[in-house]
């Protein structure tokens, strides 16, 4: 299912669009060819966040989920999340953008080059929340980032450090009670047949 001919939000904004697709494809996975068609637009994937972080839309990706590969969405009920209000205004977001002269700070392209992962697009960047706000980060500059387009969207993060083993399990030992179970469920929720498979073990 792609754009249907029923579709009351034909005139409407690519948001309203991606909103009406996801209530009518709830527990389906959609990829993102179809998201960028129904949209309408190239920045369907901020939308997307938008819906998830602004509105409270349960919408899952590969980073919640194993079964799902990048570039993969799912609506995975109607309930709704804790939504937060966007609070960046244009002067932090300029001060961001000046501060990490205008290039992605996690794959290290400027602004307005042809992307290395993505040749058929000019890097456009955005700002982004270094510990996410769903995870009690704030909108200081000092928690913000610059971010191109393609490495927001999930699909390309190839330079990534990320943290080991060793050094993510001094922070869980570390954390309290209520929340090392909040991981354990959310490890269990995006990991169901391996947690399955320890528990037999």
């Amino acid at each position: 299912m792609t754009k249907s001919d029923n579709n009351p939000t034909s005139g409407a904004g690519a948001r309203s669009k991606l909103r009406y697709h996801f209530l009518n494809n709830i527990g389906k996975v959609l990829d993102s060819n179809e998201l960028r068609e129904v949209a309408g637009i190239s920045e369907w994937a901020r939308r997307v966040r938008e819906l998830r972080n602004e509105e409270g839309l349960n919408i899952l990706t590969h980073n919640d989920r194993s079964d799902l590969k990048p570039g993969q969405y799912i609506l995975n009920d109607n309930k709704p999340l804790p939504a937060f209000e966007r609070g960046i205004s244009k002067e932090t977001r300029a001060l961001v953008l000046d501060r990490n002269g205008f290039t992605c700070q996690m794959c290290g392209v400027a602004a307005g080059e042809v992307h290395p992962y993505d040749g058929g697009r000019k890097t456009r960047l955005h700002i982004g929340h270094i510990i996410d706000k769903s995870m009690g980060g704030s909108d200081e500059p000092s928690n913000l980032r610059a971010i191109c387009s393609v490495c927001n969207e999930g699909a390309s993060n190839l330079t990534l450090n990320r943290p080991e083993a060793i050094k993510l399990l001094v922070q869980v030992r570390r954390a309290q009670g209520k929340d090392q179970l909040d991981l354990l469920k959310w490890l269990i929720g995006k990991f169901p047949n391996q947690a399955k498979e320890f528990l037999k073990a």
